[in-house]
């Protein structure tokens, strides 16, 4: 069984390490900006992170994002990243990580926690609709990057 934590500053070495390895799987390189992306993130109390770790090693996070709706005026959460490390992989810890994490997003107040994985990533789907959220069929996604 893994242990589940709210990270905070002190986490940043270990939860560095496993956010560039998601980074990876999204095929993005290794950035210097990443540390100090986490750091801020943590410091200006801009994400909520929950780090797991099995027999002291951290294994995998969850990060979220509290945002607001207009439409249902009301607080959302968007779930932004999850991670497990393959070798933590098949032990329940990612949904022990969204279990901490829809928990927290409802106390907080929140009427909703959202998110987007790739179209591939078939295991992360299985993992969403296994645990009853609704893959929206309504709406379209945007992007414009600069």
């Amino acid at each position: 069984m893994s242990e589940i934590s709210r990270a905070t500053v002190s986490d940043l070495a270990e939860l560095h390490v496993l956010v560039e390895k998601y980074r990876a799987f999204y095929k993005q390189p290794e950035s210097e900006k990443t540390l100090s992306y986490l750091e801020q993130r943590l410091k200006n109390d801009q994400a909520v992170v929950f780090i797991a770790r099995v027999d002291g090693e951290a294994v995998g996070f969850t990060l979220l994002y509290p945002t607001f709706s207009t439409v249902s005026l009301s607080d959302i959460w968007l779930l932004n990243d999850l991670y497990v490390d393959e070798s933590a992989r098949g032990k329940g810890i990612a949904n022990q990580l969204m279990d901490v994490a829809e928990v927290a997003a409802k106390e907080a107040g929140a009427t909703r926690v959202f998110l987007r994985t790739a179209n591939d990533n078939l295991p992360a789907q299985a993992l969403y609709e296994g645990r009853n959220w609704v893959k929206d069929e309504v709406f379209r996604r945007y992007d414009l990057i600069f």
